[in-house]
């Protein structure tokens, strides 16, 4: 137990940040308690790992599950010593959708086409926001990661039932004469990434003359082949890649999502090469959850140096954190939280921050 009372700890983690930062080793309570959700929702309690078991290459857990096991997301199964996709294929995916006005609120609704109009005319039907437009917001039924303070918890019991169900035609037919972009989110895309590339690739088929911003909101754990192909269709279509960045340190955000930050940092290097191809509107954005006690102005400044040293003028948005999932013993974010992260992401160089969720700031 954390020796402070000063600070907000969620009794899940039972320790500080510093703590979390600095000395890893003390916190497998935190692993047991994300293990019993799973267990009871009847996915795995972490990827499986068996050294026989075929591999699934979509995301940075490369599951390798022993025969009759399911992968981390619940969504592939080791049968007879092949790998079976359950869903989220080029075929059929676990997702749900509805439309939102636009402009909705997106990390990327300050800078995106739907928002601001940016890009008009080629990618935007307004000088400006795009009311009386449509966001078909699809929402996909599994993760990569297993975060504390989900705030979508229920994409696990979708992957645990694989339901409800929707063929790649379905969702495509889903697009509207109103519909003005749509948004892959979660949950996370990445484990359903074949489906959603499906969806997109149908859509543009049907509309070719269109305006169609499409967009992926994601973790960025995905191969980065995979990365590359919604990047491209994102700068292509005036949509972009969210990157939801949990935290900058290792060992935090192991002990907030369960799962590495390598390939998501990498990822998103990867995506910002692409930012000179068309940078009106940004084809790539980030955000971070300012969860109080733990994402601080410390983790905040370590990830802005990062995007920084990318492309300064790439947009970020810090979002106020409500409690949810397995963290509801801590407050919502405070507004000094809020502004001293603000700050922190400016002084490492960034020229384009946004506090987003602000009715929620305490």
């Amino acid at each position: 137990m954390c020796g402070t009372r000063k600070q907000n700890i969620a009794a899940v983690l039972a320790v500080c940040a510093d703590c979390l930062r600095d000395r890893p080793d003390q916190v497998a309570h935190i692993d047991r308690a994300r293990k019993r959700v799973r267990t009871q929702l009847g996915l795995p309690e972490q990827p499986p790992r068996d050294p026989q078991g075929p591999v699934c290459r979509l995301c940075v857990n490369e599951c390798r599950p022993a025969p009759g096991q399911l992968g981390y997301c619940g969504l592939r199964i080791n049968r007879e010593g092949k790998l079976v996709h359950l869903a989220g294929t080029a075929r059929q995916g676990v997702v749900s959708w509805y439309y939102d006005p636009l402009p909705t609120n997106c990390v990327a609704d300050w800078v995106c086409a739907g928002g601001t109009g940016a890009g008009y005319p080629q990618f935007a039907y307004r000088d400006g926001p795009e009311r009386g437009w449509q966001n078909l917001a699809v929402f996909l039924g599994a993760c990569s990661y297993d975060c504390l303070f989900c705030q979508n918890r229920s994409f696990q019991e979708m992957a645990a039932r694989r339901a409800p169900r929707a063929s790649a035609r379905e969702l495509a037919a889903a697009v509207r004469p109103d519909t003005a972009c749509i948004c892959f989110f979660g949950g996370d895309p990445t484990p359903q990434l074949p489906y959603t590339i499906a969806v997109s690739e149908m859509v543009r088929a049907a509309h070719p003359e269109r305006i169609l911003h499409i967009c992926w909101e994601t973790n960025g754990t995905m191969h980065p082949k995979l990365l590359g192909r919604i990047v491209r269709t994102a700068v292509e279509t005036g949509g972009c890649v969210k990157f939801d960045l949990k935290a900058w340190n290792k060992h935090l955000h192991l002990a907030l999502t369960g799962v590495s930050n390598s390939r998501t940092l990498a990822n998103l290097e990867r995506a910002a090469a692409y930012i000179p191809c068309r940078p009106d509107p940004p084809p790539v954005v980030a955000s971070t959850l300012l969860v109080p006690g733990y994402v601080d102005h410390r983790e905040v400044a370590a990830l802005a140096r990062f995007i920084a040293r990318l492309d300064p003028d790439l947009p970020y948005t810090l979002l106020a954190f409500y409690p949810r999932h397995l963290l509801r013993d801590l407050p919502t974010t405070s507004r000094q939280q809020a502004e001293d992260c603000r700050q922190a992401a400016l002084d490492a160089g960034l020229t384009r921050v946004r506090l987003g969720n602000v009715h929620l700031l305490s």
